[in-house]
Protein backbone atom coordinates (compact mmCIF):
# COMPACT_ATOMS: atom_id res chain seq x y z
CA UNK A 1 0.00 0.00 0.00
CA UNK A 2 1.58 3.32 -1.01
CA UNK A 3 1.14 6.37 2.13
CA UNK A 4 1.79 10.08 1.36
CA UNK A 5 3.08 11.70 3.90
CA UNK A 6 4.32 15.19 4.92
CA UNK A 7 7.96 15.83 4.36
CA UNK A 8 10.09 14.82 7.20
CA UNK A 9 7.38 14.02 9.80
CA UNK A 10 7.14 11.01 11.80
CA UNK A 11 4.03 9.55 10.88
CA UNK A 12 2.95 7.49 13.92
CA UNK A 13 4.42 6.75 17.60
CA UNK A 14 3.06 3.85 19.03
CA UNK A 15 2.66 3.87 22.39
CA UNK A 16 2.72 0.04 24.52
CA UNK A 17 2.28 -0.36 28.09
CA UNK A 18 4.47 -2.79 29.71
CA UNK A 19 3.00 -4.73 32.88
CA UNK A 20 4.56 -8.29 33.46
CA UNK A 21 4.19 -9.14 29.87
CA UNK A 22 7.15 -9.94 28.74
CA UNK A 23 6.56 -13.12 26.14
CA UNK A 24 3.07 -11.08 24.59
CA UNK A 25 5.13 -7.85 24.51
CA UNK A 26 8.16 -9.58 22.16
CA UNK A 27 5.25 -11.17 20.02
CA UNK A 28 3.76 -7.57 19.85
CA UNK A 29 6.75 -6.01 18.71
CA UNK A 30 7.87 -8.40 15.88
CA UNK A 31 4.25 -7.93 14.74
CA UNK A 32 4.62 -4.18 14.51
CA UNK A 33 7.82 -4.16 12.85
CA UNK A 34 6.72 -6.52 10.06
CA UNK A 35 3.42 -4.36 9.21
CA UNK A 36 4.97 -1.54 9.23
CA UNK A 37 4.16 -1.03 5.28
CA UNK A 38 6.65 1.85 4.94
CA UNK A 39 5.81 4.03 7.26
CA UNK A 40 8.43 6.16 9.53
CA UNK A 41 7.35 5.84 13.05
CA UNK A 42 8.57 5.54 16.60
CA UNK A 43 7.55 2.49 19.23
CA UNK A 44 7.48 3.61 22.52
CA UNK A 45 7.48 0.84 25.60
CA UNK A 46 6.92 2.00 29.09
CA UNK A 47 6.93 -0.55 32.04
CA UNK A 48 4.76 0.37 34.86
CA UNK A 49 6.92 -0.69 37.38
CA UNK A 50 6.76 -4.38 36.97
CA UNK A 51 10.54 -5.06 35.92
CA UNK A 52 10.16 -8.43 34.50
CA UNK A 53 12.69 -8.35 32.35
CA UNK A 54 11.28 -6.80 29.17
CA UNK A 55 14.18 -3.96 29.64
CA UNK A 56 16.91 -5.82 28.74
CA UNK A 57 14.56 -7.81 26.14
CA UNK A 58 13.56 -4.84 24.34
CA UNK A 59 17.36 -3.62 24.49
CA UNK A 60 18.77 -6.78 23.31
CA UNK A 61 16.49 -8.03 20.31
CA UNK A 62 14.63 -4.38 19.77
CA UNK A 63 17.36 -2.08 19.91
CA UNK A 64 15.45 0.30 17.99
CA UNK A 65 12.44 0.59 20.56
CA UNK A 66 12.46 3.66 23.49
CA UNK A 67 11.88 2.25 26.42
CA UNK A 68 10.51 3.69 29.25
CA UNK A 69 11.02 2.55 33.17
CA UNK A 70 8.57 4.16 35.78
CA UNK A 71 9.22 3.35 38.76
CA UNK A 72 6.01 3.75 39.75
CA UNK A 73 2.62 1.81 38.20
CA UNK A 74 0.95 5.28 36.20
CA UNK A 75 -2.19 2.89 35.26
CA UNK A 76 -3.68 3.32 31.77
CA UNK A 77 -4.16 6.29 31.55
CA UNK A 78 -0.97 7.62 33.10
CA UNK A 79 1.56 5.43 31.50
CA UNK A 80 -0.15 6.28 27.93
CA UNK A 81 -0.15 10.04 28.88
CA UNK A 82 3.95 9.84 30.25
CA UNK A 83 4.66 8.38 26.71
CA UNK A 84 2.75 10.39 24.71
CA UNK A 85 4.06 13.34 25.98
CA UNK A 86 7.72 12.23 24.74
CA UNK A 87 6.35 10.93 21.16
CA UNK A 88 6.44 12.92 17.99
CA UNK A 89 4.45 11.12 15.33
CA UNK A 90 1.91 12.52 13.63
CA UNK A 91 -0.79 9.93 14.61
CA UNK A 92 -0.31 8.35 18.09
CA UNK A 93 -1.35 4.41 18.23
CA UNK A 94 -1.81 2.80 21.92
CA UNK A 95 -1.94 -0.96 21.57
CA UNK A 96 -1.87 -3.75 23.82
CA UNK A 97 0.90 -5.79 24.49
CA UNK A 98 -1.15 -8.80 24.04
CA UNK A 99 -1.99 -7.78 20.57
CA UNK A 100 -0.32 -8.93 16.92
CA UNK A 101 -0.79 -6.44 14.34
CA UNK A 102 -1.57 -8.52 10.79
CA UNK A 103 -0.96 -7.75 7.75
CA UNK A 104 -1.14 -3.95 6.59
CA UNK A 105 -3.39 -3.00 9.90
CA UNK A 106 -1.33 -0.11 10.72
CA UNK A 107 -1.23 1.76 7.07
CA UNK A 108 -5.32 1.14 6.81
CA UNK A 109 -5.64 2.55 10.16
CA UNK A 110 -3.47 5.22 9.07
CA UNK A 111 -4.70 6.03 6.02
CA UNK A 112 -8.20 6.39 7.26
CA UNK A 113 -7.52 8.97 9.48
CA UNK A 114 -5.48 11.06 6.87
CA UNK A 115 -8.63 10.98 4.57
CA UNK A 116 -11.25 11.90 6.59
CA UNK A 117 -10.55 15.41 7.70
CA UNK A 118 -13.65 14.94 10.90
CA UNK A 119 -11.95 11.69 12.31
CA UNK A 120 -10.47 11.88 15.59
CA UNK A 121 -9.68 8.17 16.64
CA UNK A 122 -9.51 4.83 14.56
CA UNK A 123 -9.97 1.32 15.57
CA UNK A 124 -9.14 -1.99 14.38
CA UNK A 125 -11.86 -5.19 13.78
CA UNK A 126 -9.84 -7.50 17.23
CA UNK A 127 -10.03 -10.79 16.86
CA UNK A 128 -9.77 -13.45 19.59
CA UNK A 129 -6.86 -15.62 19.28
CA UNK A 130 -9.48 -18.72 17.45
CA UNK A 131 -9.78 -15.76 15.00
CA UNK A 132 -13.34 -15.30 16.35
CA UNK A 133 -14.66 -11.47 17.10
CA UNK A 134 -14.28 -9.45 20.06
CA UNK A 135 -17.24 -8.10 19.88
CA UNK A 136 -15.94 -5.47 22.75
CA UNK A 137 -13.86 -3.42 19.67
CA UNK A 138 -16.57 -1.09 19.51
CA UNK A 139 -18.99 0.11 22.21
CA UNK A 140 -21.50 2.41 22.67
CA UNK A 141 -21.35 5.58 25.20
CA UNK A 142 -22.42 4.37 28.88
CA UNK A 143 -26.07 5.11 29.58
CA UNK A 144 -28.58 3.53 32.68
CA UNK A 145 -30.77 1.88 30.29
CA UNK A 146 -27.51 0.03 27.97
CA UNK A 147 -25.67 -0.56 31.30
CA UNK A 148 -28.81 -2.20 33.28
CA UNK A 149 -30.33 -4.28 30.49
CA UNK A 150 -26.44 -5.10 29.72
CA UNK A 151 -26.20 -9.10 29.46
CA UNK A 152 -24.88 -11.66 27.38
CA UNK A 153 -28.68 -13.07 26.39
CA UNK A 154 -29.72 -9.57 25.29
CA UNK A 155 -26.50 -9.11 23.11
CA UNK A 156 -27.07 -12.03 21.31
CA UNK A 157 -30.71 -11.83 21.11
CA UNK A 158 -30.47 -8.30 19.35
CA UNK A 159 -26.66 -7.46 18.24
CA UNK A 160 -27.58 -4.60 16.31
CA UNK A 161 -29.17 -2.68 18.90
CA UNK A 162 -28.53 0.69 19.23
CA UNK A 163 -28.32 0.32 22.65
CA UNK A 164 -24.90 -1.69 22.73
CA UNK A 165 -23.02 0.73 19.53
CA UNK A 166 -22.10 -2.44 17.69
CA UNK A 167 -24.06 -2.71 14.21
CA UNK A 168 -21.35 -1.61 12.65
CA UNK A 169 -19.35 -5.03 13.70
CA UNK A 170 -22.27 -6.71 11.13
CA UNK A 171 -21.87 -4.91 7.95
CA UNK A 172 -20.62 -6.19 5.00
CA UNK A 173 -18.51 -3.55 3.69
CA UNK A 174 -15.45 -2.96 5.23
CA UNK A 175 -15.20 0.74 4.71
CA UNK A 176 -14.62 2.27 7.92
CA UNK A 177 -17.85 3.28 10.20
CA UNK A 178 -18.32 5.71 12.24
CA UNK A 179 -18.88 4.68 15.78
CA UNK A 180 -19.35 5.90 19.29
CA UNK A 181 -15.76 4.07 20.78
CA UNK A 182 -13.41 1.92 19.98
CA UNK A 183 -11.67 -0.36 22.30
CA UNK A 184 -8.27 0.98 24.09
CA UNK A 185 -6.07 -2.45 23.47
CA UNK A 186 -5.32 -0.70 19.40
CA UNK A 187 -6.61 3.11 19.34
CA UNK A 188 -5.02 5.42 17.10
CA UNK A 189 -5.45 9.27 17.76
CA UNK A 190 -4.88 12.19 16.04
CA UNK A 191 -2.31 13.86 17.78
CA UNK A 192 -3.68 17.06 17.59
CA UNK A 193 -7.09 15.69 18.59
CA UNK A 194 -5.75 13.86 21.32
CA UNK A 195 -3.62 17.34 22.87
CA UNK A 196 -6.80 19.61 22.52
CA UNK A 197 -8.51 16.73 24.49
CA UNK A 198 -6.34 16.62 27.40
CA UNK A 199 -5.30 13.18 26.35
CA UNK A 200 -6.63 10.35 28.97
CA UNK A 201 -8.60 11.30 31.98
CA UNK A 202 -5.80 9.87 34.95
CA UNK A 203 -8.53 10.37 37.57
CA UNK A 204 -9.99 6.48 36.35
CA UNK A 205 -8.24 3.28 38.34
CA UNK A 206 -8.93 0.97 35.92
CA UNK A 207 -11.74 0.68 32.85
CA UNK A 208 -14.19 3.12 30.94
CA UNK A 209 -10.37 5.25 29.53
CA UNK A 210 -10.66 4.43 26.37
CA UNK A 211 -14.57 5.43 26.57
CA UNK A 212 -13.83 8.35 27.89
CA UNK A 213 -11.13 9.63 25.52
CA UNK A 214 -13.68 8.67 22.43
CA UNK A 215 -16.40 10.82 24.24
CA UNK A 216 -14.27 13.96 24.57
CA UNK A 217 -13.07 13.56 21.08
CA UNK A 218 -16.83 13.40 19.83
CA UNK A 219 -17.34 16.58 21.92
CA UNK A 220 -14.79 18.32 20.30
CA UNK A 221 -16.41 17.34 16.89
CA UNK A 222 -14.58 14.75 15.69
CA UNK A 223 -15.68 10.99 14.94
CA UNK A 224 -14.75 8.05 16.02
CA UNK A 225 -14.10 5.29 12.90
CA UNK A 226 -14.04 1.19 13.04
CA UNK A 227 -11.96 -0.06 10.11
CA UNK A 228 -13.23 -3.17 9.75
CA UNK A 229 -10.09 -4.70 7.28
CA UNK A 230 -7.66 -3.73 9.73
CA UNK A 231 -6.92 -7.14 11.45
CA UNK A 232 -5.62 -7.51 15.07
CA UNK A 233 -5.49 -10.45 17.04
CA UNK A 234 -5.90 -9.80 20.68
CA UNK A 235 -4.77 -12.56 23.34
CA UNK A 236 -6.76 -10.84 26.64
CA UNK A 237 -9.90 -9.81 24.98
CA UNK A 238 -11.81 -13.39 24.57
CA UNK A 239 -10.71 -15.24 27.80
CA UNK A 240 -10.65 -11.86 30.35
CA UNK A 241 -13.72 -10.96 30.26
CA UNK A 242 -14.89 -14.42 31.45
CA UNK A 243 -12.04 -14.41 34.44
CA UNK A 244 -12.87 -11.20 35.71
CA UNK A 245 -12.22 -11.20 39.48
CA UNK A 246 -14.89 -9.22 41.87
CA UNK A 247 -12.29 -6.86 42.14
CA UNK A 248 -12.96 -5.47 38.15
CA UNK A 249 -16.40 -6.69 37.85
CA UNK A 250 -16.73 -3.46 40.71
CA UNK A 251 -14.31 -1.62 39.74
CA UNK A 252 -16.06 -1.65 36.29
CA UNK A 253 -18.88 -0.59 37.66
CA UNK A 254 -17.29 2.26 39.72
CA UNK A 255 -15.68 3.26 36.35
CA UNK A 256 -18.73 3.69 34.59
CA UNK A 257 -20.23 5.75 37.54
CA UNK A 258 -17.06 7.87 37.24
CA UNK A 259 -18.34 8.38 33.63
CA UNK A 260 -21.46 9.40 34.46
CA UNK A 261 -20.59 11.64 36.91
CA UNK A 262 -17.83 13.96 35.10
CA UNK A 263 -20.55 13.58 31.75
CA UNK A 264 -23.96 13.37 32.39
CA UNK A 265 -24.17 14.34 36.16
CA UNK A 266 -24.56 13.28 39.87
CA UNK A 267 -28.10 12.13 39.14
CA UNK A 268 -27.24 10.04 36.31
CA UNK A 269 -24.90 8.61 38.45
CA UNK A 270 -26.57 8.37 41.20
CA UNK A 271 -29.68 6.46 39.43
CA UNK A 272 -27.16 3.96 37.67
CA UNK A 273 -25.63 3.26 40.95
CA UNK A 274 -29.22 2.28 42.56
CA UNK A 275 -30.26 0.42 39.81
CA UNK A 276 -27.44 -1.86 39.12
CA UNK A 277 -28.34 -2.82 43.08
CA UNK A 278 -31.47 -3.69 42.25
CA UNK A 279 -30.30 -5.79 39.41
CA UNK A 280 -27.97 -7.11 41.73
CA UNK A 281 -30.76 -7.94 44.09
CA UNK A 282 -32.62 -9.82 41.24
CA UNK A 283 -29.67 -11.56 40.16
CA UNK A 284 -28.07 -12.84 42.97
CA UNK A 285 -31.04 -15.46 43.98
CA UNK A 286 -30.77 -16.48 40.73
CA UNK A 287 -27.07 -17.05 41.08
CA UNK A 288 -27.22 -18.79 44.56
CA UNK A 289 -30.01 -21.54 43.27
CA UNK A 290 -27.60 -22.17 39.69
CA UNK A 291 -24.87 -22.33 42.11
CA UNK A 292 -26.69 -25.03 44.35
CA UNK A 293 -27.73 -26.70 41.33
CA UNK A 294 -24.36 -27.05 40.14
CA UNK A 295 -23.25 -28.51 43.27
CA UNK A 296 -25.71 -31.10 42.99
CA UNK A 297 -24.25 -32.57 40.00
CA UNK A 298 -20.62 -32.25 40.88
CA UNK A 299 -19.81 -28.95 39.08
CA UNK A 300 -19.54 -26.34 41.80
CA UNK A 301 -18.44 -22.89 41.27
CA UNK A 302 -19.62 -19.91 43.16
CA UNK A 303 -18.15 -16.87 41.08
CA UNK A 304 -21.26 -15.81 39.97
CA UNK A 305 -22.57 -15.63 43.34
CA UNK A 306 -19.78 -13.85 45.17
CA UNK A 307 -19.93 -11.54 41.99
CA UNK A 308 -23.24 -10.27 42.49
CA UNK A 309 -22.60 -10.44 46.34
CA UNK A 310 -19.82 -7.21 45.56
CA UNK A 311 -22.28 -5.94 43.26
CA UNK A 312 -24.26 -5.38 45.35
CA UNK A 313 -22.31 -4.30 48.35
CA UNK A 314 -20.45 -1.39 45.89
CA UNK A 315 -24.15 -0.37 45.22
CA UNK A 316 -24.57 0.10 48.96
CA UNK A 317 -21.36 2.22 49.12
CA UNK A 318 -19.98 -1.05 51.08
CA UNK A 319 -16.92 -1.75 48.81
CA UNK A 320 -15.41 0.98 49.93
CA UNK A 321 -11.84 0.16 48.73
CA UNK A 322 -13.72 0.41 45.23
CA UNK A 323 -13.56 4.47 45.02
CA UNK A 324 -10.10 4.34 47.07
CA UNK A 325 -7.91 2.08 45.09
Amino acid sequence: MTMSRPSGQMDLSIIIINWNSKGYLRECLRSVLAGTCGLKLEILVIDNASYDGSAQMVAEDFPGVSFIQSDRNLGFSGGNNQAARQAIGELLLFLNPDTIIEGDALAMLVQTLRRLPEGGSAGARLLNIDRTLQTSCVQSFPTILNQVLGCDLLYRWFPRSKLWGRAALFEDSEEPRPVEALSGACLMVKREVFDRVGGFDEHYFMYSEDTDLCFKIYQAGFKSYFVPAALVVHHGGGSSQKARSTFSNVMLRESVYRFMRLHQGRVAAVSFRALIGISALIRLPLAIIIWLFQRGIGSETDAPVRKWFSILRWSCGMEAWASKQ
